[in-house]
């Protein structure tokens, strides 16, 4: 679990094939990876990987085939930023939103404008996943959580504020660029129980 909350921007270091699959070693900048073990979580433009391998001031981690398939890693080259998130502790502080690393859908920006001293971004979402955007709500891309501002049938605004700009991948975002998108766990749980409760009861 990780809150969205990006804590450094780091670097696709070395992409290694691995029997079909990937090997991505990503480097961490300014990232601290004391306390991170072999077989912890770390959000990448949040998508949750596995630690394999931990080097000074880097990991490896294995993307598989469905991942590269569903995400924006697959797009990755050397060199490319990433997003970066240690796992949620016990205790630590929940400064976003809860998010699961598990990219529900490459979603695609349709429009970038400046508003004052931060950006006004467009974001188109898949059919299926629209109902789980609302207005006031939170929406994690690329692993950053983000509040809504609009919702007009699958494409929902959001502001990014310098700071955000400055210490994520975001503030270089343009139109037709894929980012990853996953939506509030709330709005799907929300969503579930009352398509539960639409459900005709069972009769014996």
């Amino acid at each position: 679990m990780f809150t969205g909350i990006v804590q450094s921007v780091g670097h696709i270091q070395a992409m290694t094939p691995r029997a079909g699959d990937v090997e991505l070693v990503i480097d961490t900048a300014e990232l601290s990876l004391d306390g991170v073990s072999i077989g912890d979580s770390i959000a990448v433009s949040g998508a949750c990987l596995t630690v394999t391998r931990l080097e000074a001031r880097a990991f490896a981690a294995d993307v598989s085939n469905e991942t590269l398939a569903c995400t924006t890693l697959g797009q990755l080259v050397i060199g490319a930023p990433v997003n970066l998130e240690k796992a949620l502790r016990a205790g630590d502080p929940l400064g976003g939103h809860y998010v699961t690393g598990h990219v529900d859908a490459v979603a695609t920006v349709v429009a970038v404008s400046q508003d004052a001293r931060s950006m006004r971004v467009s974001i188109e979402v898949p059919e299926a996943f629209a109902r789980f955007v609302a207005a006031k709500g939170s929406a994690t891309i690329e692993g950053t959580s983000l509040t809504v501002n609009e919702v007009n049938g699958r494409v929902f605004g959001v502001n990014l504020i310098p700071h955000t700009q400055a210490v994520t991948t975001l503030g270089a975002l343009q139109v037709g660029q894929s980012v990853n998108f996953e939506v509030d766990i709330i709005a799907r749980y929300v969503e579930r129980m009352f398509a539960a409760q639409s459900q005709p009861a069972a009769h014996s």
